[in-house]
């Protein structure tokens, strides 16, 4: 029977092992102490908003490391992105040739600034490298683990590694796309929790969803704009990591950047909000980091600047919003070292030749 390991008892990480498990798959979901093993076996995958489901006999939950990765054939790590490296270093010496390995996490690490793809080929031995792939898109696991409807993306430089991670992860509920383009895939679901954030400041104050959608639209373009600069294919940002994130992230009361956004505005500090909530809001990070990207490019990213401000300085929500929807006016494309116009122009020429 295939066997894959799971890292990480996120919402996210259990749900993968459940649909997994589902399918016949063996499935080895590692926790880190055997207190976290007890507490996921015995409160099941999310007993609050998806009762009624259980784990598959065929998922065996354990804080034994060995025990999870024995005869595994793919490990996916859905870690926060600030433990990533130090969750792939346990992993690195139970790699061989042959095993794929598969980044969840949407994040940015604070200080390196790098994906988490980069991260893993940073810790893992090189041979091991080709293996590496990313999975993204909109995907809020409690949807998921209902058995409702959905479609992510799996990205690796090579097109027969993702192609794998495709097959292994498609279900009846579950469809999967493949891309090459590594870095728009990754960068579509981290950067897009920026966007998440301010959207949830918009729906706090109200704002209406006219408003909300010139937000959403203004940050996808802002967010193209860093992934072109860092070598993503703009396109990538129009499909299921980019844009397919956004709409999910920014509309569903299931984010968790959304719900910090909107606690935002009603007076809390990102302190507060995130001490009390199960899970990460990665967009709070992410913003950070995105920020000092765009700082050493000297790229114009007027929306993570205001949501920077609101998170690190103690910025007033409310001003901040009326700076997001009062800003410049200029061409869609158009901000200070933007490569959109010249790739577009570049597409234009190439499609009439």
């Amino acid at each position: 029977m295939l066997k894959v390991a799971i890292i990480g008892t996120t919402i996210w990480g259990t749900t993968l092992g459940v649909i997994l498990a589902q399918k016949g798959v063996q499935v080895g979901l590692w926790a880190r102490t055997e207190q976290e093993a007890d507490e996921v076996r015995n409160n099941a995958p999310d007993p609050e908003l998806s009762p009624g489901i259980t784990f598959p006999p065929q998922l065996l939950v354990t804080h034994d490391l060995n025990e999870a990765l024995d005869e595994a054939k793919a490990v996916i790590l859905v870690v926060p992105s600030q433990s990533m490296r130090q969750n792939i270093k346990l992993v690195a010496s139970h790699l061989n040739k042959s095993m794929l390995v598969v980044s969840a996490a949407k994040g940015l690490e604070i200080g390196s600034g790098k994906r988490m793809s980069q991260v893993i080929a940073e810790e893992i031995n090189p041979r091991f490298q080709s293996n590496i792939c990313v999975l993204s898109g909109p995907n809020l696991a409690r949807e998921v683990l209902r058995g409702l409807p959905a479609a992510t993306v799996a990205a690796a430089e090579d097109k027969s590694v993702a192609r794998k991670v495709q097959r292994l992860l498609t279900t009846p509920n579950l469809c999967v796309f493949t891309n090459t383009d590594v870095v728009g895939v990754e960068l579509g679901g981290a950067l897009k929790n920026i966007i998440a954030l301010g959207a949830g400041i918009a729906d706090g104050l109200s704002y209406g969803d006219n408003a909300k959608a010139a937000f959403m639209t203004r940050g996808l373009t802002e967010i193209t704009a860093l992934g072109v600069a860092l070598g993503a294919h703009p396109l990538t940002f129009s499909g299921l990591a980019g844009l397919g994130d956004v709409i999910a992230t920014c509309a569903s009361p299931l984010s968790r950047n959304h719900y910090v956004g909107i606690e935002l505005t009603k007076g809390r500090s990102v302190t507060e909000i995130v001490s009390t909530m199960n899970g990460v809001a990665e967009g709070v990070t992410t913003t950070l980091v995105a920020r000092n990207l765009a700082h050493n490019l000297g790229l114009e990213m007027p929306i993570t600047e205001r949501v920077y401000r609101v998170l690190y300085e103690n910025a007033d929500p409310r001003q901040v919003a009326v700076e997001m929807m009062g800003g410049n006016a200029r061409h869609e494309l158009a901000g200070r070292k933007w490569r959109l116009f010249s790739f577009f122009r570049r597409g234009k020429r190439s499609s009439t030749a």
